[in-house]
Order: structure tokens, then C-alpha cells, then sequence
């Protein structure tokens, strides 16, 4: 397994040294079909194998099927494999009502966790709101108690919300690393390129998630399909391509595997020992950059997310609104449960059902897009099966 030659996470954990390109995340372990339920067997060997393989970050999170990931991540690690990695678990910002959740939280984690200590602790999925009630109760400084106490190491957060808010949270704290939603298809979406950058900056460490966004770059829709046959190389493969991408930035540190087989976990670690910043090759960059085009023609909203509609007077977060129903539109089903998960984690009063069609953004749109309309359909196709 290759390990990261830039970025700071390599210089933040003295037990380990370096960081593996790879990490393994586990929000989406298999399962046995029933929500929640971890088919156990099958995830143990899943993440054995790709620690025996190398990779030495482990990624999980309080509400990961249903509370039961960190529980099955505690077992896996209790046999032998938890001084081998680096272990990651994040707070639940949106149910932290009162100062005492921290700890409340914190210890139960430890305790599914069978460990007394986690060396990157993140603020889960922030969000505006939820990043200033989390900071008015005191979260900076209830961290630096928590690692001098030993039961965290480092503080991170995990992020999805508008470049804006990346910024405000970015400079708001002491940070020692960051967690972004990030690939090619969305590399002007949420914190996006220039958030990796701005954090690369202030010499934050950036762990990636979704770098395959759920899987939806891998199964390629039509006219992508096509571009992709007419001008991939032989032996690349959409998983490859995707994934070196990410790896060709200087300013990424870890990308996290989001397998759910053990075939696709060998895929991704084969793809990490090929990684490297300088390693794709001009071919592979015209061919992502032909992807992207096609993505942007097949977006059914023309969106330049130029923010001129912002702040809508009733709070709807119009831009995040139309992009999740964007790559919903150009990936279909792929993408679909994905934009309806992070749509449902929006606060309510940001998301597009929240309109009251006053039509004051839509005299402000240079784009003359018809907001109220078609923020009517991304609650249609976005809100959860009632």
C-alpha cells in the first residue's frame, strides 16, 4: 500500500507515521438487506483485508446503519487490528441539544467502539446551523478537554454545506483536518475545489469522501457511457480513473473507500498502489474534463451557483437545493438515494420544500431560471417516500 508523500495528515499521528492513500470508510458495509443489519462476516473480512493489505485509517460514524457500524468496527479492531490503524468517528452535530451531549455522546462511542481512545474525532456532516449551535455551546473548548483527557487525538469536522460556510468554519477553529465530499463530478459543489485548496492553505489535512459518488462513476450513464468508450484507454477503468484523480492532487490527503464487497475493496486498493501526485496521465485529464462537460450540458438547471438569488427570505438554500437535484437528474438512480440522504440532512427550513414562491430570488436570477418551480420539483423528487 502506497502511502500519502503530501498533506498533513502523515505528520498527525506518531504511532503510525504515514497515512495510507486509501482509507476505509464504513458507512456502506455489507449488509444482509434489513436496514441497519451488517452482514458481520463479510465486513470483518472485508476490512481485514484491506488492513493486512495496508491501509491504516479506519472511517465510521455514530449513525452508520443505524448505530450499528461503530459497534461492528469495535469487534473487527478488538482482534488484533486496533493498534494497526488510525480510528475515525464523528459527533452527531444535529442531536447535540446541551453541553453535557458531548461527553454523553463521546462516551458511548468509546464504548461501541471497544477503545479508550480515537485519534480523529470529526463534527459530523456540518452545517451552518448546526456548526454555530455546536460553537455557542462550546465545542472548541469541550475538545481541548476531551484530548487532554486522552479520549480523542485530533479534531476534525466533515462537511456539507456552501463554500461559504467551509470558509467561515475553516477559520473559526483549530483545526487539524477536514472531511469533504469531493470528485470529479462535483468539483465546484459544497467546499469543491477551491474549499480543498483553502483548507491546503491554513495547512488543514483533507480526507475525502464520496469519491466515487456513490458509486454513480462508476455505472456510467448514457452519453457518458459513450464519451468514456470512445476515449478511455485500454485497461482504465471508471473506478481507476476516478480515484487517481483525487490522487493526483498534491493537496488531498486520504481518500476513503466506500466498498461494499470485498471485490470492490481489492479494486480500490490496487488502484492506491498505483497512486501519486504527477501520476495521471494527459489522456486521463482530457477524458475527466469531457465528463465534466457532458455532466454540466445534462444538468436540467443551469445553476451557476453564483449566489445572486441568496439569502432567500424564508431561508431555503436555493443553490445546494438545485445541485443535489442536478446530479440526481444526470446519474439517475445511482445518484438518487444519495441527493434524497443529503437533502433530508439539509435543516428544514433550508430545503427546497420550504419555498413560498414570493419570486424574489427569480428577479434576481442573471440565468432567468424560474426558481419557485423548480425548487417545487426538487422537493417532489428529493423528500422521502411518505
Amino acid at each position: 500500500m502506497k502511502y500519502r508523500n503530501s498533506g498533513k495528515l502523515n505528520t498527525l499521528d506518531s504511532k503510525l507515521g504515514q497515512v495510507s492513500a486509501l482509507g476505509i470508510g464504513t458507512m456502506r458495509l455489507p449488509t444482509t438487506g434489513e436496514p441497519g443489519d451488517i452482514d458481520e462476516p463479510a465486513a470483518e473480512e472485508m476490512i481485514c483485508h484491506a488492513i493486512d493489505a495496508g491501509a491504516n485509517y479506519v472511517d465510521t460514524a455514530y449513525p452508520y446503519h443505524e448505530g450499528n457500524s461503530e459497534r461492528v468496527v469495535g469487534k473487527v479492531l478488538a482482534n488484533g487490528y486496533r493498534d494497526k490503524v488510525s480510528l475515525a468517528t464523528k459527533m452527531p452535530s444535529w442531536a447535540i441539544e446541551k453541553t453535557d451531549d458531548f461527553d454523553r455522546y463521546l462516551n458511548e462511542q468509546l464504548e461501541k467502539l471497544q477503545t479508550e481512545h480515537i485519534d480523529f474525532y470529526l463534527l459530523h456532516c456540518l452545517k451552518q446551523p448546526w456548526w454555530h449551535n455546536l460553537r455557542d455551546l462550546g465545542v472548541l473548548d469541550w475538545a481541548e478537554k476531551a484530548k487532554a483527557d486522552g479520549r480523542i487525538g485530533r479534531l476534525g469536522f466533515s462537511f456539507h454545506d456552501t463554500l461559504d460556510s467551509f470558509k467561515e468554519i475553516i477559520d473559526a477553529g483549530d483545526w487539524a483536518f477536514c472531511q469533504i465530499q469531493y470528485n470529479y463530478a462535483c468539483e465546484n459543489v459544497q467546499a469543491g475545489t477551491e474549499g480543498l485548496q483553502y483548507a491546503a492553505e491554513k495547512d488543514i489535512a483533507v480526507v475525502v469522501m464520496e469519491p466515487l459518488f456513490g458509486g454513480s462513476l462508476v455505472a456510467l450513464p448514457e452519453p457518458l457511457r459513450k464519451i468514456w468508450d470512445e476515449n478511455a484507454a485500454e485497461g482504465t477503468t471508471p473506478v481507476d480513473l476516478a480515484l487517481q484523480w483525487l490522487w493526483d492532487k498534491p493537496e488531498v490527503s486520504l481518500v476513503l473507500t466506500g466498498a461494499s464487497s470485498l471485490e470492490q475493496m481489492k479494486e480500490n486498493l490496487a488502484s492506491a498502489d498505483r497512486s501519486g501526485v504527477g501520476t495521471l496521465g494527459e489522456a486521463d485529464r482530457r477524458l475527466v474534463e469531457l465528463l465534466q462537460a457532458a455532466h454540466e450540458e445534462l444538468k436540467p438547471t443551469p445553476c451557476s451557483k453564483c449566489g445572486y438569488c441568496m439569502p432567500c427570505p424564508n431561508g431555503v438554500n436555493i443553490p445546494m437545493n438545485i445541485d443535489l437535484h442536478n446530479a440526481a437528474s444526470v446519474l439517475k438512480n445511482t445518484t438518487l438515494k444519495l441527493s434524497r440522504t443529503l437533502y433530508s440532512l439539509l435543516p428544514e427550513e433550508q430545503r427546497a420544500g420550504n419555498c413560498v414562491s414570493c419570486g424574489e430570488c427569480e428577479e434576481k436570477c442573471p440565468q432567468s431560471i424560474e426558481i419557485p418551480e423548480v425548487l417545487a420539483r426538487v422537493h417532489e423528487d428529493l423528500k422521502a417516500d411518505e
